[in-house]
């Protein structure tokens, strides 16, 4: 994991309403989880749907894959923690990775790479990020995302 930003961590146990015909939590619904996770995330961090409303800039996903690693099943105790990976200009990529959490330790059984921006509601388009927001991210700037 390499982050660029502090990591947040989002627990939650797995409901029925998460599940599928095979009794393991739906596809669909790693990214109805992720985006909880995301959210309590910069809402955490001071950028909930109030700022966003307020500043009419909000988060956009652009682009996400998922890699399914093992069965989440009912009732599982389940934490996602999130992070900046890269930060490039008006580009984010965000990393997300859900583990059951065991009685002897954690198994990572979803990573999901998301491509992200801050995105200007009343001209709907890309911006650069604002002060606020890399505050409300943790972010730490590096070498590649100062050159940008």
């Amino acid at each position: 994991m390499t982050a660029l930003s502090a990591v947040h961590e989002y627990r939650l146990l797995v409901l029925e309403s998460h599940l599928d015909t095979f009794g393991h939590v739906n596809n669909a619904t790693y990214l109805q989880l992720f985006e909880q996770a995301r959210w309590d995330w910069i809402t955490r961090g001071g950028y909930g749907l109030d700022r966003v409303v307020e500043a009419q800039q909000g988060p956009t996903i652009l682009e996400c894959t998922i890699k399914f690693r093992r069965e989440v099943g009912n009732r599982q105790p389940i934490v996602i923690r999130t992070w900046v990976a890269t930060y490039t200009g008006k580009i984010a990529r965000v990393e997300q990775e859900l583990y059951r959490e065991l009685p002897d330790g954690e198994e990572l059984s979803c990573q999901a790479s998301f491509v992200m921006a801050l995105f200007e509601l009343k001209a709907r388009k890309l911006i650069r990020p604002t002060p606020e927001w890399l505050q409300c991210l943790e972010f730490t700037p590096d070498a590649e995302s100062a050159d940008s």
